[in-house]
């Protein structure tokens, strides 16, 4: 698992790529808590962009849960985006659509944030 991020103007955009399952989560579960915390101090929302995650385990979903732990406690709304298909099969399978909200590009979720 990798990870990048930047932060505009509208939003703070996590960009993690590869798997995210017993091997990468708790990368994935670090670099996303990491983002959370600079995304809350700057008072910005949170964007994940999905579109270069391959895959994503239970332990993957696991971390996504933490993750918005961690963003309800610093007071950081958070939008998940621009899943794959396999990714969004995943996401609806474990029912995490009906937790998160999933925008279909990453610009969908800063403009459903911005409006928020």
């Amino acid at each position: 698992m990798e990870w990048a991020d930047d932060a505009g103007t509208e939003a703070l955009i996590g960009r993690p790529a590869g798997r995210i399952d017993e091997e990468g989560w708790e990368a994935f579960l670090t670099a996303a808590s990491d983002a959370i915390a600079r995304a809350g101090k700057a008072g910005l929302p949170f964007v994940i962009d999905l579109s270069q995650v391959d895959y994503m385990s239970s332990r993957g979903l696991r971390a996504l849960s933490l993750a918005r732990r961690a963003a309800d406690r610093d007071g950081v709304a958070m939008v998940l985006a621009a899943p794959n298909s396999r990714t969004r099969d995943i996401l609806a399978i474990s029912r995490y659509d009906k937790i998160f909200e999933v925008a279909s590009t990453v610009e969908a979720a800063v403009a459903a944030l911005v409006k928020g």
